[in-house]
């Protein structure tokens, strides 16, 4: 007997966008983008938006999709950290994205999550000849 899937599927459009706040209730910022490694199919990081005011001076933040909680009630992602951890969290400037085949980002972002290498390495097949 097959298992039925028992974790909601979501679309890249619904989580663009979607709200995150700590345990607290208190917004942490909003996804903006995901990070998809087109070899594996994997979502790397996910791009949260925090702080600056109209756009100006927020800083990104790459967070691995295994750190959130997802609110299926109030449609939002919670992110057990307060703002201060998140301020001192990996960040990015939204002009000068990390490179995405720098792997010391990735560990730095998921060490800081407390994030499993694992869930991100990529697994390839040897190619059939």
């Amino acid at each position: 007997m097959q298992t039925l899937q028992t974790t909601p599927l979501l679309s890249t459009s619904s989580i663009s966008d979607t709200t995150v706040v700590n345990p607290q209730g208190t917004s942490l910022g909003d996804i903006k983008d995901l990070m998809v490694d087109p070899q594996t199919g994997r979502v790397l990081y996910a791009v949260l938006d925090f702080g600056g005011f109209l756009g100006i001076g927020n800083k990104l933040f790459a967070v691995p999709l295994q750190a959130f909680d997802v609110d299926t009630d109030r449609e939002r992602f919670v992110l057990n950290v307060t703002q201060e951890r998140l301020e001192n969290a990996p960040g990015f400037d939204q002009n000068d994205w990390p490179s995405s085949a720098d792997t010391s980002f990735l560990d730095t972002v998921y060490n800081h999550y407390g994030v499993s290498r694992t869930t991100w390495e990529r697994r390839r097949e040897p190619a059939l000849n």
